[in-house]
């Protein structure tokens, strides 16, 4: 496809489609994001392409009314249906466009299969390729991939579906063995908290790992870690600079008010935890983690855009949890606001990851 920023179309404005919703249980969250890149986005620069992906795949040009796509206290959770704008049978429909801003979460777009049609279309797109996408979107190989570049990660036992089908007592008994309560039972390929559950004692296991069946076959188990919640946003860096951390930010819970910092303390609730940027933590813990998130964006090969999620424990150590690929991008969002604290404003964030896009070509590299 033909792009502006190849000097072929003259002066018009960049054409971003943004994509959201999708097949994931985190759909909601996906449109509440696009909601607010459509407010934030500078529309003197960019001519925005809103394109909704209904639960069942379907393609439509939707509504670019933002409110639609919001997240409202007490109201119904924003949903793409056939009905939200013109039926689409794929890319090809849209025209010329520059690049795709694939504001998806969870599986069947933050895990690679997006970006691979992407990359087959030969148009550009914001964030991680195909493998890092994948690899951070499932936290089993994440944890390998962070571990094998020396990265601190918290003792876990995968659940393969064959393995809880039919030998769930000797699962149960590997747990007990190799792992301390409190565990987190959690879906291995999904995000948001969805059909997270922490588990104090073995009697709570089954249900726990049933609970997480229900979202993915596929099951991570993760030991409890004591301390500090912190996460830190990474930008990749322009015309082949190292990339870029953010000021981190902590996740402050409430326990009498959520166990964990869970969907409803998430997205819902704002009583169940709060967000803080920066972190009240010392200079030289606050500079290990940015060194530490860092290191995790490069461990995967992610490109663009990642939020890494640390522990600190009491004495200091910072033990990696996780990256996020798409991270949560509506304006309350962590990244938005860690970034924002580091002095980089949502509309210019969202311009930064389209440039780094844009600079970007498809293909091997």
């Amino acid at each position: 496809m033909p792009s502006a920023h190849d000097g072929a179309a003259g002066a018009r404005k960049i054409r971003v489609a943004l994509l959201f919703g999708g097949r994931s249980g985190e759909h909601s969250i996906s449109a509440a994001t696009a909601a607010g890149v459509m407010k934030a986005i500078d529309r003197d620069k960019y001519d925005v392409l809103p394109v909704g992906i209904t639960h069942d795949g379907g393609w439509v040009l939707a509504a670019g009314d933002s409110s639609r796509w919001e997240l409202t206290a007490g109201g119904s959770l924003p949903e793409v249906t056939s009905d939200a704008g013109s039926e689409i049978a794929g890319l090809a429909d849209l025209g010329e466009v520059d690049v795709v801003f694939p504001l998806l979460h969870g599986p069947f777009g933050e895990d690679g299969t997006i970006q691979g049609l992407l990359e087959l279309a030969d148009v550009r797109y914001v964030g991680s390729g195909v493998l890092a996408s994948a690899v951070g979107m499932d936290k089993q190989f994440m944890k390998i991939a962070l571990a094998a570049h020396g990265l601190p990660v918290g003792p876990y036992v995968v659940v393969l579906p064959r393995d809880w089908e039919q030998r769930q007592a000797e699962v149960v008994e590997r747990v007990a063995a190799e792992l301390a309560f409190p565990v987190f039972v959690k879906p291995a390929r999904a995000g948001s908290s969805l059909g997270v559950t922490r588990v104090d004692d073995l009697a709570g296991l089954a249900d726990a790992v049933e609970e997480a069946r229900f979202h993915d076959p596929k099951v991570i188990i993760e030991q409890g870690i004591e301390g500090r919640e912190i996460e830190c946003g990474v930008l990749g860096g322009r015309n082949g600079r190292p990339p870029r951390a953010s000021v981190p930010g902590e996740i402050v819970v409430d326990h009498d008010a959520a166990d964990f910092y869970d969907f409803e303390a998430k997205y819902v609730s704002a009583e169940g935890a709060r967000t803080d940027a920066p972190a009240d933590l010392p200079d030289e813990v606050a500079e290990e983690v940015r060194r530490v998130a860092v290191r995790a964006f490069e461990a995967i090969g992610a490109e663009g855009i990642s939020r890494v999620d640390v522990f600190v424990t009491p004495a200091g150590e910072v033990v990696v949890n996780e990256i996020n690929t798409m991270p949560g991008f509506t304006p309350i969002s962590m990244y938005p606001k860690m970034w924002e604290a580091s002095g980089i404003s949502y509309r210019e964030l969202i311009d930064e990851l389209i440039q780094l896009a844009l600079e970007r070509p498809t293909g091997l590299r």
